[in-house]
């Protein structure tokens, strides 16, 4: 069973991976090379700055490539888990709904306190913001997980608490909102690298459960 889920896990990222990363190549990769011109447009602070990076073209698309493709096996693994531990059958369609669940709770609700950052925008402390984020994912799922699977009204309450409770709070917000990259901009990079984020969530789902149910038929347990 553990060889199989590796299997799985590994063979959907590559190939849901590889093909968000073909669309990161065109959508978003262009937003952010346009917003780091904007990030060093102005004198500042040069401190770290001289940290190594890759360099633009070919060996900035390969380690992105790579960092998509790690990341969408990631997410197949922690799909797979969540459906074998709920003792879901794993189907194409429970996979879909897992995934579609997943990134609700890790991206969009997030988003709508902490939109993702174009390179030159200002941003709140990064600690607080890691906190609320991981603090807003764990209560958006453990809702979602009480709408799905309970019945009781006491928990339906419970769940629509959870989700409004890390909005209500509020995220944490820079000190001033200025940004040096155009308006414009930064929501196109926002709502592309929601869309990317989705299609990654989604496309991972989509082939773990493909690939399980083609292995299931081959060695049945």
């Amino acid at each position: 069973m553990i060889h199989r889920v590796l299997m799985v896990g590994l063979l959907a990222g590559l190939l849901a991976g590889l093909v968000v990363a073909t669309l990161q190549h065109f959508v978003t990769t262009p937003l952010i090379l346009a917003g780091e011109v904007y990030e060093t447009a102005e004198p500042h602070d040069m401190a770290g700055m001289d940290d190594w990076k890759p360099a633009d073209g070919i060996e900035r698309t390969a380690f992105t490539s790579i960092a998509t493709i790690a990341t969408s096996a990631g997410f197949a693994l922690v799909l797979l888990a969540g459906m074998l531990v709920s003792g879901d059958e794993i189907t194409v369609k429970k996979a879909f709904g897992w995934s579609l669940a997943a990134f609700v709770a890790t991206g969009l609700a997030p988003s709508l306190g902490l939109a993702p950052e174009l390179p030159g925008s200002s941003a709140g402390p990064l600690l607080e913001r890691q906190v609320w984020w991981v603090a807003t994912a764990i209560s958006t799922g453990v809702a979602l997980w009480l709408f799905v699977r309970s019945t009781n009204w006491i928990a339906k309450v419970v769940a629509v608490i959870l989700l409004a409770l890390p909005h209500l709070i509020g995220a944490p917000q820079p000190g001033a909102f200025e940004s040096k990259a155009p308006a414009e901009l930064a929501a196109h990079f926002a709502a592309a690298s929601l869309t990317i984020q989705a299609a990654l969530w989604i496309l991972s789902g989509l082939a773990a459960g493909a690939l399980w149910m083609r292995f299931q038929k081959r060695t049945p347990v």
